[in-house]
């Protein structure tokens, strides 16, 4: 395959031969074995795509209504009364996350404890305010966590960026100078002097060029190169996309 640099996954004529959540979920496997072959034996990377998250309110809701008796945990532990908690005293409207593409990278520290974040923006999560308000919630608590965090929108087919709205959120202004709908974006959460700050990498993405390589920061002071190009290719190769 010729180095064609990067496709348009949703729009003809690519977007009517391949499926876009197949290559973001092969893409995020591939970004998490090359981190993998770099990161110190005590972190680790892993994939985790979830496409379509939702809760299922009416079957959620019924199971309680059914075990609303407490008759089987009165049996399990002996109870002779039951106890049914009051109606809530407010009901609110959430946004719930949607779509998850995203690598995870864990620090083995008496049990997993993330310590970074690679975000691929999905159709989604870009298609309305509250998938939006979801997604850009994730990342700033991330941030506010001390996490490191990358974020990858290719998207060509929704306008919204999260990135700004992010920066919004974090700082009660944006002052990115970044205009491209596609860009990568790196955040790396720093004390200086005692004072919290952000650091913020930015990079333009086009169609046909190839993709940067972005960093990673992780506690400690250990930055990781993420380069997205080499796994981009090579999740186009395994999914045998060329020229379209």
């Amino acid at each position: 395959m010729r180095r064609m640099g990067l496709h348009d996954h949703f729009r003809p004529p690519l977007g009517v031969h391949r499926h876009w959540h197949a290559f973001h979920n092969g893409w995020a496997s591939a970004i998490a074995a090359a981190l993998n072959e770099t990161l110190p034996p005590r972190y680790f990377a892993e994939p985790n795509v979830q496409y379509g998250i939702e809760i299922d309110l009416a079957t959620f809701e019924e199971g309680a209504r059914a075990m609303g008796s407490g008759t089987a945990v009165a049996s399990a532990v002996g109870a002779t009364a039951t106890w049914a908690p009051p109606a809530p005293t407010l009901s609110l409207p959430v946004a719930l996350a949607s779509d998850a593409v995203e690598v995870l990278v864990y620090a083995n520290a008496g049990g997993p404890v993330l310590a970074g974040a690679i975000e691929l923006v999905s159709p989604t999560n870009k298609d309305r305010p509250s998938h939006r308000e979801a997604f850009v919630s994730k990342c700033e608590t991330y941030l506010h966590q001390g996490i490191g965090l990358v974020i990858i929108d290719i998207v060509t087919d929704r306008a919204a960026n999260l990135h700004h709205q992010l920066l919004e959120r974090m700082a009660s202004a944006s002052t990115s100078a970044l205009s491209s709908a596609l860009y990568g974006a790196a955040y790396r959460p720093i004390e200086r002097a005692g004072q919290p700050s952000l650091d913020v990498w930015e990079e333009v993405l086009g169609l046909r060029l190839p993709l940067p390589t972005m960093p990673l920061w992780l506690p400690g002071e250990l930055c990781l190169p993420v380069e997205l190009d080499a796994s981009y290719l090579r999740t186009c190769r395994e999914q045998r996309i060329s020229e379209q």
